[in-house]
C-alpha cells in the first residue's frame, strides 16, 4: 500500500474542534467556493467589458445565490433520495438532530448537487430580473465558474471520504473507511474524478469556447447542462450507487439525463428566439 492507497483513513473531516464545537472542512470548502465565485466573476465582467454591472448589484446575485444553493441542495436531498425518511421524520429536514432511535446530534447533513443547481438558478434570476440587468448575459457568465466553483464542494466530499466509489484493483484506488469494507478494499476515489471532469475540465472547455466563438457565449448555461450532465452520467458508473431507479440508471444517472435534455432543449430554444 502506497501512501495514495491509504490517503483518506489520515484526512480528518473536522478542521477545528474548540470546546467540542467542530467546523468540517466540508462547510469551509462551500465558503471558499462562494468567496472564489463571486470575485472570479466579478474580475471577469470587468476585464472583459461582459456588460454593465456594479458591484452591489452582484454581491445581491450572489448572496440571493447562496440562498437557493442551501435550500435547493437540501431540499433536494429530501425530494431526490430520502422523502420515505423525512416524511416519518420532517424536522430533521431543518433541525441538526435526530429523532430515530432517540434524540441526539447530528449536524445536518445531505445535500444534492441537483437541488442546489435548481435553487442557485431560480433566486439568482429573481435577482438578476429585479435589479433589471442582462439576464441571459448574467446567467451564461455565472454557469461560466460554475464548475470551478463546484470543485470544492467535490473536495469537501473526498476530506469526508463520503460519496467513494465501487471496488477496483487499480493502483489509483484508496480506502475508504466508511464503506466499512472488511476486509479493506481499494475503491475508486470518484470524488476525485468529479473535481477533475466535472470541475476543472469543462471550466476549461466552457472557457475555450467563450474565448474562440463569440457566438457561443449565449449558450454558456446549455453547454453546461449537458456538459456537466454527460461527465457525471459516465462517472456514476465508478461511483457506489446509494439509491436505484428506473432501468439501468442510478437515481444521479437519471437525474443527469435529465439535466442533458434540458440542455438540448435550452440551446434549441436559445437559437429560435434569437434570430
Amino acid at each position: 500500500m502506497s501512501w495514495w492507497n491509504t490517503l483518506p483513513q489520515n484526512l480528518s473531516p473536522t478542521a477545528i474542534n474548540i470546546m467540542g464545537f467542530e467546523i468540517r472542512w466540508y462547510g469551509l470548502m462551500y465558503l471558499v467556493a462562494f468567496f472564489l465565485g463571486y470575485h472570479l466573476v466579478w474580475r471577469f465582467i470587468n476585464k472583459y467589458k461582459v456588460m454593465p454591472m456594479k458591484k452591489e448589484q452582484l454581491e445581491s446575485v450572489i448572496t440571493w445565490l447562496i440562498a437557493g444553493v442551501l435550500l435547493g441542495a437540501r431540499l433536494g436531498y429530501v425530494l431526490f433520495y430520502e422523502f420515505e425518511y423525512y416524511i416519518k421524520y420532517p424536522l430533521e429536514i431543518i433541525l441538526p438532530f435526530s429523532f430515530k432511535g432517540g434524540f441526539h446530534f447530528t449536524g445536518i447533513s445531505g445535500m444534492s448537487y441537483h437541488g442546489g443547481l435548481i435553487g442557485a438558478f431560480l433566486f439568482a434570476s429573481y435577482s438578476i430580473k429585479k435589479q433589471k440587468l442582462d439576464y441571459w448575459k448574467s446567467v451564461n457568465t455565472i454557469f461560466l465558474f460554475v464548475p470551478l466553483v463546484y470543485t470544492f464542494g467535490r473536495l469537501g466530499n473526498f476530506i469526508n471520504g463520503e460519496l467513494y466509489g465501487t471496488a477496483t484493483e487499480s493502483a489509483i484506488g484508496m480506502i475508504f473507511p466508511l464503506a466499512k469494507d472488511n476486509p479493506p478494499i481499494l475503491r475508486h476515489p470518484s470524488q476525485l474524478y468529479e473535481m477533475c471532469f466535472e470541475g476543472f475540465v469543462l471550466f476549461g472547455l466552457l472557457y475555450i469556447l467563450w474565448r474562440m466563438i463569440p457566438k457561443i457565449r449565449d449558450h454558456i448555461m446549455a453547454l453546461y447542462l449537458i456538459g456537466y450532465g454527460t461527465a457525471r452520467y459516465f462517472i456514476e458508473f465508478f461511483r457506489e450507487p446509494t439509491h436505484g431507479d428506473i432501468l439501468w440508471m442510478t437515481r444521479g444517472q437519471s437525474l443527469c439525463a435529465a439535466m442533458i435534455l434540458s440542455g438540448f432543449a435550452l440551446w434549441a430554444w436559445r437559437a429560435h428566439y434569437s434570430r
